[in-house]
C-alpha cells in the first residue's frame, strides 16, 4: 500500500468518527426495577447403566462313559474263560469271560461317572438401564418496571433487585 493511499485511508477514518458519536449519542444507561423473577428450569434425563453379579445353579452336563475299561476287561476275561474252559466248552467259557470281563472292566472305569452332571455356580452379570433425572436452571424469565411500563425479557441470570438498562431512543418516521 503506497503512502497516499494509507493517508487517504486515514482520513476517511478520522471524518467518520463524529458520524459514530451522533449515532450513540441518543442511547443512554438507565435501571429499571425488577418485579419477578422466574427462573426457566429443564428437566435433563442421564440415563446410566447399574450392574450387579448373581450367582446362579447351572446344570453339568453327564460325563463321557469310557469304553477302554469295557474293552480290557473283555480281553481278560476272554482269555481267562479260555484258560478256565475245557473241551467243546471252552468257546462258552471264553465268551461268558468276555461279557462278565467287559461288564467289571466298565464298571471300574466308569464307577465315578454315574448319574447326572451335577449342579455348579456360575457368574452371571445382570445390568440394566436406569433413568437418573436432574433439573437444569437454563435461565430466567425477568419482568421489571421501567418509567411505569412492565417488561419481560429471558436472561441468563439472576439480575437482583435492580436491572441495568441501555435505552436507545430514536425518533418516529413518517
Amino acid at each position: 500500500m503506497s503512502l497516499h493511499t494509507k493517508i487517504i485511508a486515514a482520513a476517511l477514518c478520522v471524518s467518520a468518527l463524529p458520524f459514530t458519536q451522533v449515532a450513540s449519542a441518543a442511547d443512554f444507561e438507565d435501571y429499571g426495577r425488577v418485579v419477578r423473577v422466574t427462573p426457566q428450569v429443564e428437566q435433563i434425563n442421564r440415563p446410566r447403566q447399574e450392574c450387579r453379579t448373581e450367582y446362579v445353579q447351572v446344570q453339568q452336563p453327564p460325563p463321557q462313559r469310557g469304553v477302554g475299561g469295557a474293552i480290557i476287561g473283555g480281553l481278560i476275561g476272554g482269555l481267562a474263560g479260555n484258560q478256565v474252559g475245557g473241551g467243546s466248552g471252552r468257546s462258552a467259557a471264553t465268551a461268558a469271560g468276555a461279557i462278565a470281563g467287559a461288564v467289571i472292566g466298565d464298571r471300574t472305569e466308569n464307577s465315578n461317572n454315574s448319574g447326572n452332571g451335577g449342579y455348579q455356580e456360575q457368574q452371571v452379570k445382570q445390568c440394566r438401564t436406569v433413568d437418573h433425572w436432574e433439573s437444569r436452571t437454563s435461565g430466567y424469565q425477568v419482568t421489571y418496571e421501567y418509567r411505569g411500563r412492565n417488561y419481560t425479557d429471558v436472561m441468563s441470570y439472576d439480575p437482583g433487585e435492580r436491572l441495568r438498562l441501555r435505552v436507545a431512543i430514536e425518533p418516529m418516521q413518517r
